[in-house]
């Protein structure tokens, strides 16, 4: 059956709506018939343990490193590392280690070396003052004679049993007292920036006697056992004027 061209034209029109019905009915048939379907995922984190030769950086990081004054330095080249764990053995075996400049024996801040292919790592040695044992004081109350030597041995001033490593730190004042002088005086004992205060008495039954006097005598008058005593043996002192008078004269000696 052959179709005029018009007929084509309907016939192309009808047979292209149907296609379009059919499609939009099956993708309606199909949308309804597969169901919506929610899915939860749960994530699980697996740690792995990185092995030990693949964990290590191989980074050389030194340390400062602080002793007290005549102690030993380490020659192990670990203790001047910091993570150590992280540095393979081969390398740590290939480190040179170089404390030449630092002195043990006295206090102060030193450098170090470490050497790995021909790269230098340059740390801090600090050698430190023993740390001295913390003391409390109680001192003693001294008695000596006018003109009587002073002990310039502070274990003589002290109550308490000390050792050589105390003894050797104290520092004993006694620039206050006057040993040739009648009096009492201050001295102290001086610990760890602690000064500790004593007394010392001097008594008048030494062999040179010097009694502290609050005045001073005219020359007519000199001193004589801590007081003013005229050489006019006519005459008395009289403290009020500080001057020499004439002794007063008693009623018996009028009458004579």
């Amino acid at each position: 059956m052959k179709f005029n061209n018009k007929e084509k034209i309907i016939f192309a029109i009808v047979v292209a709506t149907w296609g379009i019905f059919f499609i939009g009915s099956g993708l309606v048939m199909q949308k309804q018939i597969k169901p919506i379907i929610h899915t939860e995922y749960a994530l699980e984190v697996t740690t792995r343990k990185i092995p030990e030769a693949q964990a290590k950086t191989n980074e050389i990081k030194v340390k400062d490193i602080t002793i007290e004054i005549n102690n030993p330095l380490s020659v192990n080249v670990k203790d001047y590392l910091d993570d150590v764990d992280k540095v393979d053995e081969k390398v740590i075996r290939a480190l040179k280690l170089d404390t030449s400049l630092v002195n043990i024996n006295q206090a102060g801040d030193y450098q170090y070396t470490i050497t790995y292919k021909k790269k230098k790592y340059i740390g801090k040695v600090t050698v430190k003052e023993k740390e001295l044992p913390n003391m409390t004081f109680t001192l003693k109350t001294i008695t000596l004679k006018a003109g009587e030597a002073l002990s310039t041995n502070p274990r003589s001033y002290i109550n308490e049993t000390i050792t050589n490593e105390v003894y050797n730190n104290l520092t004993l004042d006694l620039s206050k007292v006057d040993n040739a002088t009648v009096g009492t005086y201050d001295y102290y004992i001086i610990y760890k920036g602690t000064k500790y205060q004593g007394t010392i008495k001097i008594d008048p039954n030494g062999p040179t006697i010097k009694t502290k006097t609050t005045e001073s005598c005219p020359s007519d008058a000199p001193e004589k056992d801590g007081k003013c005593v005229c050489q006019d043996l006519t005459k008395e002192y009289d403290t009020a004027t500080k001057t020499c008078k004439e002794k007063a004269t008693t009623e018996k000696e009028t009458n004579e």
